[in-house]
């Protein structure tokens, strides 16, 4: 999901503060640290936040959070497998994880997968290339996204989302764009980085 700029700054004071806390802090200290005068309007933004899997309730707390665990760059992402760039294949999970620069890190978790095929080469994306994909499940029309089609398959396209039917454009003059209804369609993550070996 997509979060509010004042979420997104929450987050960001939530980041950098935390560690202050001797105990992961209550909503109340949550409060008093943002500056907040109601709880009603912090749960919100936490509940989005939850939502967004950057934080997560404690059991046994009194109502308290944590920053949920991000990869970093020094660690590594996840590498989930290929992806096509032509048609629609699954991909396949690994458990292992590659090296990224920090500035293709985004404010959601991050992973990486390589492309197969060649329907995005206008834009710059190859046969081969790994792409950094932050996951969320909304898009801006014109941005390059994983989707997943028809609950089976995933492909990597650009999106137009329209009121009743979404198109994914490949980048690729020869190749035709594809049209979906909008519950065929479930975005899993936008494009941020794109790494390429010439080895």
């Amino acid at each position: 999901m997509k979060l509010t700029r004042r979420q997104q700054e929450i987050y960001e004071t939530l980041r950098d503060k935390l560690d202050d806390f001797e105990h992961p802090p209550t909503y109340d200290e949550l409060c008093q640290m943002l500056g907040l005068s109601s709880r009603g309007s912090l749960h919100k933004h936490i509940q989005a936040l939850i939502q967004a899997g950057l934080i997560e309730p404690l059991d046994g707390q009194h109502r308290g959070i944590r920053l949920v665990e991000q990869y970093s760059a020094a660690e590594g992402l996840p590498y989930l497998g290929r992806i096509a760039a032509g048609k629609p294949i699954e991909a396949i999970t690994h458990a292992k994880l590659m090296k990224v620069p920090d500035e293709f890190l985004g404010i959601h978790p991050c992973y990486v997968l390589q492309v197969s095929g060649d329907s995005m080469i206008e834009e710059g994306i190859f046969d081969g290339d790994y792409v950094v994909i932050e996951q969320q499940d909304t898009a801006s029309n014109g941005e390059i996204v994983v989707a997943l089609v028809n609950n089976d398959e995933v492909t990597l396209k650009k999106i137009e989302q329209k009121p009743d039917q979404v198109i994914l454009y490949p980048a690729n003059s020869e190749m035709a764009a594809m049209t979906f209804t909008p519950d065929q369609i479930q975005i899993q993550g936008v494009l941020r980085g794109l790494l390429r070996s010439y080895r």
